[in-house]
């Protein structure tokens, strides 16, 4: 880098710097000009920037060249390429150049660029990830270097920060303390390379530093605070970069980014919310109250204008027809149209003669020989399709004068080009609405049409039937002698229908009769001057609009010469219609802004133009407040080539109101066309204010001329009742006058709010008899009765109460600079409704050479240009690959058509850009928690309020007298014995394998003599001692529960520990260490196949074999038995250790004593009603909770057969489940939400099949979920839904909760077929809805089935006997109300008697097992089981006669995550994320620093990953109310899934930190 020391400028130039400033501050000189003279000042004492080898003080040339050689403002600009001029203008780019510099000063942020897998980099030309030569993406704007020559962006903050201290004299100024530039360009677009990707957020402390980007979004922090002469420069460039394989940079940590993230998000944001106390209930949505300083109109109430009095011409005909005849009959030979080739040549020259006999024999045949004689297709009234290309305007205007002629409506439309165009669907609608039954067409169009195999065109999507008529005149009859159509004078008939697309897309027909069509075209002659044989060059689409209105129906009035330019030539030779101007002398000509411009790039001084002889150039498009641009720039090239100042005449239009206003062609050259220089801040709030000192954010309006002949115009308030605007309002144009359409066809109430509008004043009296037309122009009548037109009403966006032009905002993302990342008109800005407002979202196509990077920062800057100039924050901003947006038939972008895309989630954009941080400022104020009320006035209160405390329990254990003979055992060993005593052949357990075989089975004294077996191994080779824990690491099966009861014969302590997945040892096998160091197992016990996996070179990979406990192989047992079996002498002693890993990735094991164990085992045994005789089919995990009781140790207590079916093998034959419970006739099945799951996926498409193999599911009486979470209400419907043609009953299906403090707590057991007072049949489980608004204030409020924001909540089961329940409050621990939200305590025989944890930290655990209420019944001990839940008592009644109380399990305590002061469970957030898309198959969120992270796994193509960054962001903000920080897109199978089916969130969490989940993309929204 250059050096940095301060060269001194000489006395001289630093006083001509004064000056020059002074001058600029006076306004005596543009900042062009400032800019260029001061550049050409310190020019040579500029230090060079190495790399480049050239004098910065020489203008370079930039994208917009700005050469001092040039003659005019806008010769300069020429070659700079293609520019769609539509949306351009100088003073503009410059208000843009000049926020985003405002921008920087107010101190930058780095915002972390989306992270994007290689294979959805959108690269078309170059290698992918071709690294931008330099980091600001502004490569043309300093410098003139190629592609790829390596130089230091910091050159030009470098040179400024210099010039900026040489003229200040300071040495620690920092690098934006100035606002000075250098280098001739502008010098605000060079400062641009400061601005790259950093959001705007008003800064109240000192800014902070530039944080800057490498190629790769690797961040660079500078040291704050040093001077700036010691700063430490990054090295740009790819110079100390290694990119890993897949593309993701080394050490570009995920965690930099969100902490970037988290940092652009902790400055104040504007505008301020309002503080205000919200309910502690409902959360409401902040409402935008009006600004008090906001502008207001001021103006006295406006006048109705009237234009001039519709001269009444002597030889005006009494109807166009009329007209037609006359020049037809007088004038044959007079050239009517001249049709041009895509060469230019003339094509075709149409003759009046001509014109009239054509149009007469295509009358004739449409009324004579379509149908019979009897039954004609067509009458006089009816409606024709008129469907001809835009390159044949001859065989349009004879067929639309045929069908004048002949009575009959014509409907001109588009040439459908496939069946499924953009918007042809509408244009169906319309047609079938109008009764189209006939199109015409010409004979190469109905030849390019597209055909079915036999020949025939088919029906279009949403297209009547239609019959295709072809009105060539070869192909018609001639009409006999004596045939002549009636031509009567103008009526009230309809003339023919104009159709126009509404904002929303569809397509409405607007009548025009033939009064209004003939009065238009006297309007029209009128305030253009037409005169007889005028030569008119019309560029314009001649089926509809100003090209239909001057070049087909009032050139025909007057005898006119058209010369048509078809949009094909214009594409091939932009010029050609200034060459026709010079060629044919044309007096006037029809173009577009877009025509104006692209004549500007095409004409390379082209010698012979000459453009003297127009006296009228008619800008159609006028009324587009950037046309004024256009305009100028025309008219500063092309005035040297005779083009008059005063010929330049913008019109305003509208399909309703027809023309609404033009400016008239004067011979006066002195008189000034009006100019308005409008405050957009004034204009967002509907008030003209002429803009003076805030130069950035102007919009300069030019007039439309004045009203039309014989009309009258006023202004009325956009919405509401139509009432007349002040003079200094900005409202409706409505327009009275016979020259107007009358209706939308076949539409009446929307016709009446149009068409018949009777403006008021403001005391409420009618300024008219006469109904007004409402034209869709916002606008306002400027001094001297001049129109001007700010914006329609369809590009209307109100956002927070302001009002937005899509047009303006068009233009500012253009002034960006845009030329090298997008293409200009091929932007779509709309608005869509998201929590209650209206979010701006911005669509651009990208080039396909434009990196990443590139298109990034070109985003960023243009979000905070439109944040600048319109002060309103932009929703999202997505780039999509070229040609991929919908187009419109005259190759403009279909915006409905974009805007549902956009919904739908199917634009598949290539960048997205979510800003919901900024704009949405209606979020609820966060809750701030109010000092806690005490728990004894809670319970007062519930006293008072006749609330009962909510608790609840199970059946009393008791007063249940029971057969039970196990009862008298304390423990499951005697048990076990003495079952092997009684009942030695009784089969206990059968495992299945895959194929649905028994592989194995075990009677009671078969497993008694194994255990024995076990108990002599570990005492002789284990050398175990009483009490010693021991680790079973096996498969689920038989050899599991065998080398349980050998722990208990022996006298050790089992703890179940699944065993390391063989495909998966890396991740699988620490867990199985883990457990095996924290339970302190003195030996483990395996089967020799994992005996080997644990000594294999894999595992001595993942963790240190050589600290494994010994391993002992129980596939290979000792012959004798053992002396003798121990016996324990306590109930209270450790039976077994449970451990699990909770979906925090928490490892918690606890304690089961044996008397918690038996009593357990009894509360099972008389809630599902075990016997010896019963059989119970088991699809569980067998390693913890209450999977491991029903597994291993239910059925040695009760004495009921086990069917064993290892999850595991489900995956191999998913089936196999419901087959064993179908083929073993079982009645009570278990089974895992992950069980469930994969029946519903994998089964869904074959019932049938199973059916046919006998699958009968119809004996099933329970069928029981086991799970530690809330009911998954969704799947379980699901499944029921599913398998209820194979006998499946509805009401079988339930659940059961547990957790770690009591492995069981509520286990449904449905019985059907018993009535309610026999047994223990218990109530069904009832499904309540609750407000998810109200949970998140930790509230329960009940509401209907189908409101909104509504969460049903299912039952969890029926509470077990033994078990009571009560609610507490987490915080204060006080027992609460009824329906109340609170943890679920618990005190129950068979609770857990502690964690067992190696660490003693069991002093923060302790109130888990142990903890007491702070009031009420302060005595018995419950243990708190770390979810939230409600109890609500029920209508129903149990056994005994008692209300049945229903427990709702919310979440987990842990899980749930904090956000703005409210408690969210991210299952509902999930639930809603999936629904949004059909490829989102599973979603997980969390949190990280305050910032909700959502992860979704994408089914589709790579392509639509950034299609749902939206949809997840709209339906979280909508749902919600929470704002998505990060939304990461995965691969399925990404997010970890336990054994449970449970989500590993943290596990998740972790990944995405350590950057492992390798994402398709991730959208950091700021």
């Amino acid at each position: 880098m250059a050096d940095r020391d301060t060269l001194p400028l000489p006395l001289e130039v630093r006083t001509r710097l004064a000056e020059l400033e002074l001058e600029l501050s006076e306004g005596d000189i543009t900042q062009k000009g400032y800019e260029k003279k001061r550049s050409k000042l310190i020019g040579a004492f500029l230090p060079q920037a190495p790399g480049k080898g050239m004098d910065p003080s020489v203008p370079h040339e930039r994208r917009t060249p700005v050469t001092p050689g040039s003659s005019s403002r806008y010769h300069r600009r020429r070659s700079s390429g293609s520019r769609d001029e539509r949306y351009r203008s100088d003073v503009h780019t410059e208000a843009v150049q000049a926020a985003l510099a405002k921008q920087k000063e107010r101190g930058k942020m780095a915002v972390p660029m989306p992270s994007k897998r290689r294979s959805l980099v959108v690269q078309s030309s170059m290698d992918a990830y071709t690294p931008p030569d330099t980091s600001s993406g502004s490569e043309g704007e300093g410098s003139m270097q190629g592609e790829g020559t390596p130089t230091s962006s910091q050159g030009s903050i470098n040179m400024e920060n210099w010039i900026s201290r040489a003229i200040h004299g300071s040495t620690t100024s920092s690098t934006t303390s100035s606002s000075s530039t250098q280098s001739g360009g502008s010098g605000a677009a060079s400062r641009l390379a400061d601005v790259m990707g950093q959001t705007h957020l008003e800064n109240h402390s000192a800014p902070p530093d530039v944080t800057s980007y490498t190629t790769d979004s690797i961040q660079v922090e500078r040291p704050q605070g040093s001077t700036t002469t010691s700063r430490s420069t990054p090295k740009y460039g790819n110079a100390e970069l290694m990119e890993t394989g897949d593309g993701v940079p080394v050490g570009g940590r995920v965690s930099a980014k969100i902490q970037q993230l988290v940092n652009t998000l902790k400055r104040p944001k504007r505008p301020p919310l309002r503080e205000f106390f919200v309910d502690d209930f409902e959360e409401l949505l902040e409402v935008q109250q009006p600004d008090p300083n906001q502008p207001k109109a001021e103006g006295a109430q406006m006048l109705a204008l009237r234009g001039e009095q519709l001269g009444v011409v002597t030889n005006w005909p009494l109807s166009l027809e009329a007209a037609l005849q006359r020049w037809g009959t007088i004038s044959p030979k007079a050239p009517c149209l001249t049709t041009m080739d895509t060469n230019g040549k003339p094509l075709y020259i149409l003759t009046y003669g001509k014109l009239w006999t054509r149009s007469i024999k295509v009358a004739y045949n449409i009324l004579h020989k379509l149908g019979s004689k009897q039954e004609p297709m067509l009458r006089p009234g009816d409606r024709v399709a008129l469907v001809f290309p835009n390159n044949d305007p001859a065989a349009f205007m004879v067929a639309f004068y045929g069908c004048l002629l002949a009575e009959v409506v014509p409907v001109p439309i588009e040439v459908p080009l496939t069946r499924k165009d953009a918007g042809s669907q509408q244009i169906g609608f319309l047609l079938g609405s109008c009764g189209v039954t006939v199109a015409l067409t010409s004979d190469a169009c109905h030849k390019g049409l597209p055909k079915s195999p036999t020949g025939e065109i088919p029906q279009f999507k949403g297209w009547p039937k239609l019959m295709w008529f072809v009105t060539e005149s070869k192909h018609l009859s001639k009409p006999p002698r004596d045939w002549f159509p009636h031509i009567k004078d103008a009526n009230n008939e309809t003339a023919y229908i104009e159709y126009k697309t509404c904002k929303d897309g569809s397509v409405l027909g607007v009548t025009v009769m033939r009064i209004a069509l003939l009065t238009h075209c006297q309007t029209l002659t009128q305030s253009c001057g037409y005169t007889e044989a005028e030569t008119i060059v019309n560029v314009l689409d001649f089926k509809k609009d100003v090209g239909l209105w001057h070049g087909i129906l009032t050139s025909v009035m007057n005898m006119m010469h058209v010369i048509s330019i078809p949009y094909s030539l214009m594409k091939v030779n932009p010029l050609s219609w200034i060459q026709k101007v010079c060629q044919y002398k044309a007096k006037v000509a029809c173009v577009k802004s877009r025509d104006m411009h692209w004549a500007l790039v095409a004409h390379r001084d082209q010698r012979d133009i000459n453009l003297s002889s127009l006296r009228m150039l008619v800008v159609a498009d006028g009324a587009n407040p950037w046309s004024i641009s256009s305009c100028d720039a025309f008219l500063n090239v092309f005035q040297s080539k005779g083009l008059k100042p005063e010929v330049i005449c913008p019109c305003a239009s509208s399909p309703e109101a027809l023309t609404v206003a033009i400016r008239r062609p004067t011979d006066d050259s002195n008189q000034t066309p009006g100019r308005g220089v409008l405050s957009m801040q004034g204009l967002s709030h509907g008030v003209i204010r002429v803009d003076s000192e805030e130069k950035l954010s102007v919009l300069t309006l030019q007039d439309v001329g004045t009203v039309m002949p014989g009309a009258l115009m006023c202004v009325v308030k956009p919405d509401g009742v139509p009432q007349l605007c002040k003079t200094d309002e900005i409202g409706e144009l409505c327009v009275g006058s016979i020259a107007t359409g009358t209706s939308y066809y076949g539409l009446s109430g929307m016709t009446k709010n149009t068409f018949e509008v009777f403006p008021m004043n403001s005391v409420g009296a009618l300024i008219s008899e006469y109904p007004f037309t409402r034209t869709g122009l916002l606008g306002f009548v400027g001094p001297g009765g001049l129109c001007f037109i700010a914006g329609k009403m369809d590009g209307l966006m109100v956002v927070g109460g302001r009002r937005h032009n899509a047009d303006d905002i068009v233009a500012t993302a253009l002034a960006v600079e845009p030329m090298k990342f997008v293409y200009r008109g091929r932007i779509a800005v709309f608005s869509i409704s998201v929590l209650h407002d209206e979010r701006i979202v911005v669509v651009a196509e990208q080039r396909p050479d434009s990196t990443e990077e590139d298109s990034f920062q070109w985003m960023s800057r243009v979000l905070q240009a439109i944040d600048g100039i319109h002060q309103v924050g932009v929703y999202c901003l997505a780039l999509v690959p070229s040609n991929t947006l919908p187009k419109t038939p005259l190759g403009g972008i279909h915006l409905s058509e974009t805007k549902q895309l956009f919904l739908e989630g199917s634009l598949h954009p290539c960048n997205v850009l979510m800003c919901p941080h900024t704009c949405v400022t209606n979020l609820p104020k966060p809750r701030q928690k109010q000092p806690e009320i005490g728990p004894a006035s809670v319970m007062v209160g519930n006293l008072v309020s006749g609330k009962r405390i909510a608790q609840a329990s199970g059946r009393d254990l008791g007063q249940m007298e029971d057969n039970d003979q196990a009862r008298k055992f304390l423990f499951l060993s005697e048990v076990l014995q003495w079952r092997a005593q009684t009942t030695p052949d009784h089969v206990l357990y059968t495992l299945l394998n895959c194929r649905g075989t028994i592989a194995s089975s075990l009677t009671c004294v078969q497993l008694h003599k194994r255990a024995e077996k076990i108990a002599t191994m570990l005492a002789e080779r284990g050398h175990l001692q009483d009490g010693d824990h021991v680790a079973l690491v096996y498969p689920p099966g038989i050899d599991l529960i065998a080398a349980f009861y050998g722990c208990l014969y022996a006298g050790c302590v089992p703890i179940t520990v699944r065993p390391p997945h063989p495909q998966n040892i890396a991740t699988t096998l620490p867990t199985v260490k883990m457990i095996v160091e924290v339970s302190r197992s003195a030996c483990m016990m395996t089967t020799a196949v994992i005996c080997k996996l644990l000594r294999s070179k894999e595992a001595s990979a993942a963790v240190d074999v050589r600290t494994w406990p010994p391993v002992l192989d129980t596939d290979d047992l000792p012959k004798k038995k053992p002396p003798l079996l121990y016996k324990p002498s306590n109930p209270d002693t450790l039976a077994y250790l449970d451990f699990s890993v909770s979906t925090t990735g928490m490892l918690a094991g606890v304690k089961m004593s044996h008397t918690a164990t038996s009593a357990f085992c009894r509360s099972i045994k008389l809630q599902c009603e075990l016997y010896p005789s019963r059989e119970v089919a088991i699809c569980l995990d067998p390693y913890c909770g209450l999977g491991f009781v029903l597994w291993c140790l239910c059925s040695v207590y009760s004495g009921h057969q086990s069917i064993l079916i290892p999850p595991s093998e489900l995956e191999v034959n998913p089936a196999l489940w419901l087959l064993a419970v179908s083929q073993y006739k079982v009645r009570d099945t278990f089974c895992s939400y992950s069980v469930m799951e994969l029946c519903t996926k994998g089964l869904g498409l074959q019932t049938e099949s199973l059916k046919s193999r006998g699958l009968d599911l119809s004996r099933v009486r329970t069928c029981v979920v086991v799970a530690e979470e809330r009911p998954r209400i969704a799947l379980t419907q699901s499944f029921s839904k599913l398998f209820k043609d194979l006998g499946l009953h509805p009401r079988a299906v339930s659940t059961s909760f547990g957790c770690r403090v009591n492995l069981a707590i509520c286990l449904q057991p449905h019985r059907l077929g018993k009535l309610a007072d026999q047994g223990t049949s218990g109530p069904d489980p009832t499904t309540v809805y609750v407000d998810m608004r109200a949970l998140r204030h930790d509230r329960v409020r009940l509401v209907e089935r189908g409101s909104p924001h509504s969460l049903p909540l299912m039952e969890s089961g029926k509470i077990l006997p033994g078990v009571r329940i009560i609610i507490a409050n987490p915080e204060t621990k006080g027992p609460l109300g009824d329906s109340h939200l609170g943890e679920i305590w618990v005190c129950s025989g068979h609770n857990a008697s502690g964690y067992f944890t190696v660490y003693g930290d069991e002093a923060l655990q302790s109130d888990h097992f142990t903890s007491r209420l702070s009031f009420g019944d302060t005595q018995t001990i419950w243990a708190r089981t770390g979810y939230l839940g409600f109890l609500r008592r029920t209508q129903l009644t149990d056994a005994s006669g008692e209300r049945h109380d229903a427990l709702y399990v919310v979440g987990a305590l842990d899980e749930a995550m904090e956000l703005r002061g409210m408690r969210y469970h991210p299952i509902d957030i999930e639930t809603s994320v999936i629904r949004t898309h059909k490829s989102i198959t599973e979603c997980a969120v969390f949190t990280w620093t305050n910032l909700l992270v959502v992860v979704v796994e994408l089914d589709g193509s790579e392509q639509e990953a950034l299609d749902l960054v939206p949809l997840v962001t709209n339906v979280v903000l909508e749902e919600h109310y929470l704002i998505v920080g990060v939304v990461v897109v995965v691969d399925i199978g990404v997010i970890p899934i336990n054994s449970r089916g449970e989500k590993q969130r943290m596990h998740l969490r972790d990944g995405f930190l350590a950057d492992q989940l390798d994402p398709i993309y991730v959208a950091y929204n700021m």
